[in-house]
């Protein structure tokens, strides 16, 4: 664990170098801090001058910029570093450095020298101890020397236009990379306000694993903490969006909209809507799109927050159950999901791994045969209409008593669910008998009955509605009116993923589900360390 939980990076190379040296700068950082690192940009600034340097202007709001924050924020975006290149000083820093960080090949004079100029800077700009350790970050692999390499193309007088207010939109969720470049490119366009509007709602139902996306208040709070450390200047005005327009046709005072390629099209429709109302069209601002050089065969090929959310599967999301009266072995996982979830295949890729399974379902109709645990007070209950001639549970006409009656259907579950209860614990003992130590316990039910008791973790599958509905209309015959009833009588996927330790997902081909269940097995193996053998 690097030893420093923030840090304040200083970088005094012409903007024109950043691009060729801020992965070897940020590598070195990324050693020493674990947290927030803060980068002062000062192109030219010898901190071993007398007396002790105080803080220019940051660098003019031009191409040659833009190539440097670019450079940076993806940097850290392969490192998953919480970067914030900050904008001009003016305030305390939401996480104070604990550190103070100079590139080596940055450092004319002598290392102390450059060092107290170093602690100078960071108490006059941000109000930094000024006892803080200062490190010399040893000299970055690779060719930093020469001169810099500009753009032929980039003109470096030309600068960004402002406007007075601006505003951009978005989910902003697991403020990324690419946010961090577009909310900078923001702050450097505005001269005194950003409207900056978060989707929520209805907006984000069609969102690739929509489940996993961060709480709104969270989303904003992180959002509002990144700009004000950003640019403490401008006025933040954070709005939820419920509709993909929110303020920017009603507002008089905006004057530009950040879009990219993919959401211009969006703004020529907020144009037209202002047009409409009698207000002036905004300008339309584009950014370029950050590339992910590392994204999966199904991940896009921008950095996304849906590629983020992807790599969450499988995943440990929140710790274990720390029960002491669960025994240790078996270590008992407790997989559930909604009809058509993929479930089960999630199950059988666990058994072929070496996990134990017990089939709750299968338990459940045992419980129902005649001479079975629940048989009798199901009859007595229901009534001899349930049954067939020959004196088994008609459970279709057992189901239709009860679908929609929260009384009836509590009074069911309240019979069969202790007798499936007792009979899973018998096949954990049964487990432990066998030698086995994971045990995945299949359960469609197993948080509405209350079954998380007896497990250490909760895995759930998830999967888009329309895609469920598809698959129960294809596997069960029924009508798609008929299958979206059934989904939403059941828990959402929503609430699954609020008590779940593991979130798995079968929405593309069976590889990637197959890849998915086996990385969550093999980091379900270190957890559990190295002597538990399946």
């Amino acid at each position: 664990m690097p030893p420093f939980g923030s840090g304040l990076l200083v970088l005094t190379a012409p903007l024109g170098a950043l691009p060729r040296r801020a992965a070897a700068a940020l590598a070195a950082a990324a050693g020493l801090v674990a947290g927030p690192l803060y980068v002062h940009l000062q192109p030219g600034l010898r901190l071993a001058a007398a007396p002790p340097p105080s803080p220019a202007a940051p660098p003019p709001a031009g191409p040659a910029l833009l190539r440097a924050l670019a450079a940076l924020y993806a940097a850290a975006a392969r490192r998953g570093m919480d970067l914030r290149v900050l904008l001009g000083p003016g305030r305390r820093l939401a996480r104070p450095p604990r550190v103070l960080l100079l590139p080596a090949n940055e450092a004319p004079g002598p290392p102390g020298p450059v060092q107290l100029g170093l602690q100078s800077l960071a108490a006059a700009a941000y109000g930094c101890p000024p006892n803080l350790p200062a490190l010399l970050l040893g000299d970055p692999a690779g060719d930093l020397d020469g001169d810099p390499e500009e753009d032929p193309e980039c003109d470096p007088d030309a600068a960004l236009p402002t406007f007075s207010s601006v505003a951009v939109g978005g989910t902003f969720d697991r403020l990324h990379g690419a946010h961090r470049l577009l909310l900078s490119t923001c702050c450097l366009l505005a001269r005194d306000r950003l409207l900056a509007g978060v989707a929520d709602g209805d907006l984000l139902r069609h969102k690739v694993l929509m489940e996993l996306i961060e709480p709104y208040e969270l989303r904003v709070a992180k959002l509002r903490e990144f700009l004000e450390d950003v640019k403490p200047s401008l006025r933040y005005d954070i709005v939820r969006l419920l509709d993909p327009y929110g303020p920017t046709i009603t507002d008089h005072d905006l004057q530009c909209l950040v879009v990219s390629q993919e959401t211009r099209r969006g703004g020529e429709a907020i144009n037209k809507q202002r047009l409409e109302k009698g207000l002036p069209a905004l300008a339309l601002h584009e950014i370029m799109l950050m590339q992910d050089p590392d994204h999966s065969e199904n991940e896009e090929d921008k950095i996304s927050s849906s590629s983020l959310r992807h790599r969450l599967l499988g995943t440990l999301l929140r710790p274990p159950r720390q029960d002491p009266a669960l025994p240790s072995r078996p270590y008992v996982i407790g997989l559930t999901g909604g009809t058509g979830s993929g479930k089960t295949s999630i199950a059988r890729l666990l058994g072929r791994l070496g996990a134990f399974l017990i089939d709750a379902d299968k338990l459940g109709h045992a419980v129902y045969v005649p001479g079975g645990p629940a048989y009798k007070q199901v009859v007595a209950t229901f009534g001899a209409e349930i049954l067939h001639e020959d004196g088994t549970i008609n459970r279709k006409v057992l189901g239709a008593k009860v679908f929609g009656n929260q009384e009836r259907l509590k009074s069911l579950t309240d019979i069969v669910w202790p007798e499936i209860a007792r009979m899973v614990k018998e096949q954990i003992r049964e487990a432990e008998a066998q030698g086995k130590a994971v045990c995945v316990l299949d359960a469609a039910v197993l948080l509405e009955a209350g079954w998380q008791d007896m497990v250490h973790e909760v895995w759930t599958a998830v999967i888009p509605e329309d895609e469920a509905v598809r698959r129960v209309v294809a596997r069960d015959g029924l009508s798609e009116e008929a299958a979206r009833g059934r989904l939403r009588s059941q828990m959402s996927n929503r609430q699954r993923v609020e008590q779940a330790q593991v979130v798995l997902c079968t929405l593309w081909e069976p590889d990637i589900t197959r890849k998915q269940v086996e990385k969550a097995w093999e980091l379900l193996q270190q957890r559990l360390g190295h002597d538990r053998n399946p």
